[in-house]
């Protein structure tokens, strides 16, 4: 078993490790100013793409049917601390192509839902579309995470249309109800608490997964409630 000697050590030693790589990472981004610029204008780009098409989803199943699957949409690129932390933990080299190559949540567009049949849905007309290909998929609502997450997470890659090119970027596209995202939310927030006793942190996760169990049957019940009222009327729900 190590003593505390070995352990400050370590720490010091991992301490001083990320301080250099911070310091490595920053003079990176000061030599590559334009390019990791034009980079992440690459990536609003996609998503405004990503954007696009899933209001134009949402528009047609106004018209045809009457509702809106979507509640809301939100985007993001990731901030530099973000992405330095990313390219840390997959060891990833200060390169622009290895950067491009193997971090494919630079950009993120998060599409929440009204019921759990529409997170399928809609991920099923974006993959159909011939411009879209998938690089990735995680389904978190059919296994989710040992906490108790819950999401529909896809990579995929979308062409954006430049002066004089094409060019193919990575989108991570990340499906949620609303009661998912509540919970997503919270669960972010008070993970980075710090300073809290082991019992409490053991009762606090326990907590958090039993809230992601009734979120998720909270979910099924309003999809079910739903599902009845068109049945009644005579509504198709697609």
């Amino acid at each position: 078993m190590k003593n505390i000697r070995e352990i400050l050590k370590e720490r010091r030693d991992e301490i001083f490790r990320l301080s250099i790589l911070s310091e490595e990472f920053i003079a990176f981004i000061q030599a590559n100013k334009r390019p990791v610029d034009r980079l992440m204008t690459y990536y609003r780009c996609a998503i405004m793409e990503v954007e696009t098409k899933m209001k134009v989803l949402d528009e047609q199943f106004s018209l045809e049917y009457d509702r809106n699957p979507i509640e809301s949409i939100k985007s993001r690129v990731k901030s530099m601390e973000s992405l330095m932390d990313k390219m840390r933990r997959k060891n990833v080299s200060l390169s622009m192509e290895e950067i491009e190559a193997k971090i494919h949540d630079i950009a993120g567009v998060r599409v929440i839902c009204s019921f759990p049949e529409d997170i399928y849905l809609l991920a099923d007309c974006l993959l159909q579309q011939d411009d879209i290909r998938l690089i990735e998929k995680k389904d978190y609502i059919s296994k989710p995470k040992a906490n108790g997450y819950r999401s529909l997470h896809l990579i995929v890659e979308v062409p954006i249309f430049l002066q004089n090119e094409k060019r193919n970027m990575k989108v991570e596209v990340q499906f949620r109800t609303i009661a998912m995202d509540f919970w997503a939310s919270l669960e972010h927030k008070l993970r980075y608490k710090k300073n809290l006793p082991q019992e409490m942190t053991q009762y606090l996760e326990q907590e958090l997964y039993e809230c992601a169990e009734l979120s998720a049957g909270l979910d099924e019940r309003m999809q079910r409630i739903r599902n009845l009222i068109a049945e009644e009327i005579g509504e198709t729900v697609e």
